[in-house]
């Protein structure tokens, strides 16, 4: 029987994080992953084959729609799928190889297989079982269904067959309006795909600031994305390859269809629990499933922990990995903590919208006094010169103090631009703060400390 401190399940980015950092801590580590490559669903199936069609596909729009402009004449853009997935491929490729290199750096076992929880400080893998003193379950999250859905990854798809479609379809239906379905919609809008988005409630990205929502659904319509809101899917019927999507419009009952060659479920994800064992062991789970810990990570079973997708909070890579290595830093007689007010969350379209904190409507509910700031990116003399002024910042700072409660972004390099203000947050600072920072002229930057500056006397360039 293998002795290890920490055996993690799974090599996702919180479970592979985790194990890395137990490891620098000194600890004896071993990671259980089935897959044959480390990475998990993010690496292998999710944000990195997505981000690279994502860039791929942005190529594609700005050689065939804003090259003329710039005085750069080129033949419209012929697009070779296969070259665009062996690209693809090739970047998950290098990213599984770093992290297998960063195990075999750090002295990780990888134990090659499923994971069973045959006992308290036992996992047994094939017919093998290990004991460790901490166990840490990293096992991630699989796509969510929806009654009257089949999916076959064929013609109803999830996020893993629409990475690996075998060509670009005519027509594709897309169920969600979240973060996974409006990136990976796009991706097929840009490559010719006429794309219907039809989501349950009356907005597109869920949660986020009413005024990115707006402004989001009206840039995507603009793409040609059709998008319909407030639309409850009762069934998907496919015949000879083709499916026929039935929804219900929520505000009168009406119902109508849609034709697509492919149709991709994006309604969310649940955890990834089987084949564990949670139940005989005891673990306890919540009503949806998500493991149930404490502050530090450890479930109702001594030595037991969970992080990422598998237990409450936002289904975020980044998060899961701030978890792994808190829950490491625990293990090894530190102080783990995460901060989960100034988590920032991301979607990769064109433009990007990121945001970080509270929104205008979260204010508003609890009653909090607050100020907000807003700058366009018109105003903004380096996305002006880059075709890219459609979208602006707001910041969101307390009324009477100043400090910087929110942040919501649309427009360039918004998923770089709110790290800026994720980590004005960290150290509770003002918007002043902000705006009293130089910052590089031109560069889409300015336009965040032109925002904080809205907050206080006014924008110099609004």
């Amino acid at each position: 029987m293998a002795q290890y401190d920490v055996i993690v399940i799974g090599a996702g980015p919180g479970g592979y994080v985790c194990a890395i950092r137990a490891a620098q801590l000194g600890l004896k580590v071993a990671c259980v992953e089935g897959r044959e490559t480390l990475g998990g669903t993010c690496l292998n199936i999710g944000c990195i084959p997505s981000k690279a069609l994502l860039h791929a596909s942005h190529m594609a729009h700005e050689v065939g729609e804003n090259f003329a402009a710039l005085g750069i004449k080129i033949a419209a853009p012929k697009i070779d799928w296969a070259q665009m997935q062996a690209f693809k491929a090739e970047v998950v490729g290098q990213n599984v190889k770093g992290v297998e290199f960063l195990f075999k750096k750090n002295k990780i076992d990888w134990l090659k297989g499923w994971a069973e929880l045959p006992a308290p400080g036992q996992v047994k893998v094939g017919d093998e079982i290990h004991q460790a003193k901490h166990i840490v379950l990293a096992t991630g999250s699989e796509a969510a269904s929806l009654p009257g859905v089949t999916v076959d990854e064929v013609n109803v798809v999830t996020s893993t067959g629409a990475l690996s479609l075998p060509k670009i379809p005519k027509t594709m239906v897309v169920i969600g309006g979240g973060v996974i379905g409006l990136e990976l919609g796009s991706v097929y809008a840009r490559l010719g795909t006429k794309v219907t988005v039809v989501e349950f409630l009356d907005t597109l990205i869920p949660g986020a600031d009413a005024e990115v929502q707006r402004t989001f659904a009206r840039l995507l319509k603009r793409q040609g994305l059709e998008i319909i809101t407030g639309a409850a899917v009762q069934s998907v019927e496919t015949a000879r390859g083709k499916s026929k999507v039935l929804y219900q419009l929520r505000k009168d009952g009406k119902e109508a269809t849609l034709d697509a060659d492919v149709v991709l479920l994006a309604t969310g994800r649940r955890p990834y629990t089987k084949g564990l064992g949670l139940e005989a062991l005891g673990v306890k789970l919540s009503p949806r499933g998500q493991i149930e810990t404490d502050a530090q990570w450890r479930t109702n079973i001594p030595g037991l922990y969970a992080i990422g997708d598998v237990i409450a909070g936002p289904m975020l890579a980044h998060k899961a990995e701030d978890e792994g290595m808190a829950v490491a830093e625990v293990i090894a007689g530190q102080h783990g903590h995460v901060n989960y007010g100034v988590i920032p969350g991301v979607v990769y379209t064109a433009p990007e919208v990121a945001s970080v904190g509270e929104t205008e409507e979260s204010l508003k509910a609890a009653g909090r006094a607050y100020k907000a700031g807003k700058f366009s990116f018109m105003g903004n003399g380096r996305a002006r010169a880059s075709q890219v002024g459609e979208g602006f910042v707001k910041i969101l700072a307390d009324k009477e103090t100043d400090r910087i409660l929110g942040a919501h972004i649309i427009g360039p390099a918004a998923g770089e631009l709110i790290h800026e203000i994720c980590v004005a947050m960290e150290f509770g600072a003002a918007a002043e703060d902000l705006a009293r920072t130089c910052h590089a002229h031109p560069t889409y930057s300015e336009a965040v400390r032109e925002a904080a500056l809205a907050c206080g006397e006014g924008a110099i360039h609004a």
